[in-house]
């Protein structure tokens, strides 16, 4: 039986850290689904497409994870593609509190689904898709931050 796991965020746009817990994940799991979910909350700079488009590129090195998107609730998403699990990534204490209740509500809805937390990375324990935008759009230096493809995009967006 393939162990199944969602990795899912808005990714708007993706980030190293980003592709650190979902690098790190597929060493656990057989397969990792990045999901592009919507966020009501949030204004996408990027559309869903695009969004996916990055992805793709960013984790193309990676056999065993691929790219998707779903406007409902998660939950319904890992029924529907049987997944056993959903891979969170922490970077701060201030992180767990909002994952914790995130995680209590998924588990309300499907008591299958167990949630994994991943550790950020030191380096990248600051860093928030926000974060990117808000220097790029200054057109400060990300490369150090997010992959070349997204550097380009944003840089695009932002001229």
């Amino acid at each position: 039986m393939t162990k199944l796991a969602i990795c899912p965020g808005s990714f708007d746009p993706v980030t190293y850290g980003h592709l650190d817990i979902i690098e790190r994940a597929s060493k656990v799991f057989d397969h990792i689904i990045v999901a592009v979910f919507h966020n009501d909350a949030k204004t996408p700079l990027f559309n869903t497409e695009e969004r996916m488009d990055l992805l793709k590129k960013s984790i193309a090195h990676l056999d065993n994870v691929s790219v998707d998107s779903h406007g409902g609730l998660l939950m319904d998403y890992a029924r529907e593609k049987h997944a056993c699990a959903v891979v969170r990534g922490l970077r701060a204490v201030s992180d767990f509190e909002y994952e914790l209740q995130i995680t209590s509500m998924n588990r309300k809805l499907n008591k299958d689904v167990e949630t994994f937390f991943i550790m950020s990375n030191n380096k990248y324990s600051f860093l928030s898709s926000s974060m990117v935008k808000e220097v790029a759009k200054y057109d400060a230096n990300v490369e150090d931050l997010v992959p070349p493809c997204v550097e380009t995009a944003l840089k695009q967006k932002y001229s």
